[in-house]
């Protein structure tokens, strides 16, 4: 049997926010939201430019070590995919990497394709940027491997 005099906490009936609490909230996010999407907006694009430079020093190691197997370079008849799979044209290569020098050749940052464009003894390896048209300025500017 329990004491008459037993201390019972209070419970509050309060549970849950009120619609005004809800309200500043949404609002606090509202405002960061609009202050901080201009900025990684931008950064996006930034973001593919320094992808597409990594992605061409990383075919440009493969390219170097398919040279240092073969003698050369695959040429552009061969294209980039000599990288990934033995040549069957052009001149055949005489030390081929049984695995191959990529898994496989990627896509620039714009869902492109590189250009790769060589004689055997020296290539241009670009991206043309954002546009994906020669030339251009800014973030449609062509990247390519002899300007780094």
């Amino acid at each position: 049997m329990k004491h008459p005099h037993a201390y019972v906490p209070k419970v509050s009936s309060r549970a849950g926010f009120t619609l005004i609490e809800i309200l500043v909230v949404v609002m606090i996010l509202g405002l960061l939201i609009s202050l901080a999407a201009p900025r990684l907006i931008g950064r996006t694009d930034d973001a593919k430019v320094v992808k597409a430079k990594a992605d061409i020093s990383a075919i440009e190691q493969a390219l170097n070590l398919y040279k240092l197997d073969s003698g050369s370079y695959p040429t552009s008849e061969q294209g980039l995919e000599a990288l990934v799979e033995e040549p069957t044209r052009g001149e055949i290569p005489r030390n081929w990497r049984e695995d191959g020098y990529l898994e496989r050749v990627p896509p620039d940052p714009w869902n492109n394709d590189f250009l790769f464009a060589s004689d055997g003894h020296t290539y241009v390896l670009r991206s043309l940027g954002a546009d994906g048209k020669e030339g251009g300025d800014g973030y449609d500017e062509d990247i390519d491997s002899r300007d780094f």
